[in-house]
């Protein structure tokens, strides 16, 4: 199983087994906000929106929160978020690209600086890390009654780059560019991602001993727990016996 597949399953039970599962609805709520004030209140006609609702569905998140969310956006006293990157260096020389959606970038980047200082890391510049990810994206499908040989033949057909299958649920890769195309692909097929997103996947890894890469992986958890902050991607190669102990 490749490094982002591995790590979009432990991300999946995390979030299966968060009490805190109102950050994961706070995140998509403004992944919604953002995508009304850009392009509209109709989903129909509103791609990121669109997505935005499937990834709320996945998440299970009720409907009424969704609809208040998307009428909220659509007041124009309502509260506009920016969308900033941060990219540094955690401790042991692991790369750190983070994604956010904020109402106040001072705020944010005030505490993503705090939050590399407090773990031994650092805060770049934007653009330091571009040779080191790549921006794909990643889709999670529920296995369900689907025949796997018959569906990893279509959506390869349909262009995906990869598609791997962790028993429950199906993972694939596409290039940035067809990620819109994959997405009109399942609507047609009448299947609903649990999640469909652009990932940042390392090109490169970084390996470390136990007890390193849980003071890593403390770092990643402090930001993951910001609310300004929507993702966080790294190349910290984890194995399965260091994902079993996250």
């Amino acid at each position: 199983m490749s490094g982002h597949s591995k790590w979009s399953t432990i991300k999946r039970k995390k979030g299966a087994t968060d009490s805190k599962r109102s950050k994961i609805f706070s995140k998509i709520i403004k992944e919604i906000s953002i995508a009304v004030k850009e392009s509209g209140s109709d989903p129909d006609s509103n791609p990121r929106l669109r997505l935005a609702i499937a990834n709320a569905k996945g998440a299970n998140m009720p409907k009424d929160n969704v609809s208040r969310a998307i009428n909220k956006a659509s007041d124009k006293d309502g509260a506009s978020f920016m969308e900033i990157n941060y990219e540094g260096y955690a401790n042991f020389g692991v790369a750190v690209f983070i994604e956010c959606l904020t109402d106040n970038s001072q705020r944010t980047v005030s505490n993503v600086r705090s939050y590399f200082n407090k773990y031994n890391g650092s805060l770049g510049t934007n653009g330091s890390l571009n040779f080191i990810f790549d921006r794909k994206g990643i889709f999670t499908v529920p296995k369900g009654e689907l025949n796997e040989d018959d569906f990893i033949m279509e959506i390869i057909d349909a262009g995906a780059e990869d598609v791997e299958s962790d028993g429950e649920f199906f993972t694939i890769t596409t290039a940035m560019e067809d990620f819109g195309s994959m997405i009109k692909k399942l609507e047609d097929m009448k299947i609903e991602p649990e999640n469909a997103q652009l990932q940042r996947i390392p090109k490169t890894t970084v390996k470390l001993d136990d007890d390193a890469a849980q003071k890593v992986m403390k770092l990643i958890d402090v930001f993951e727990e910001d609310d300004d902050i929507q993702n966080v991607y790294h190349n910290l190669e984890l194995s399965d016996a260091q994902m079993e102990k996250m």
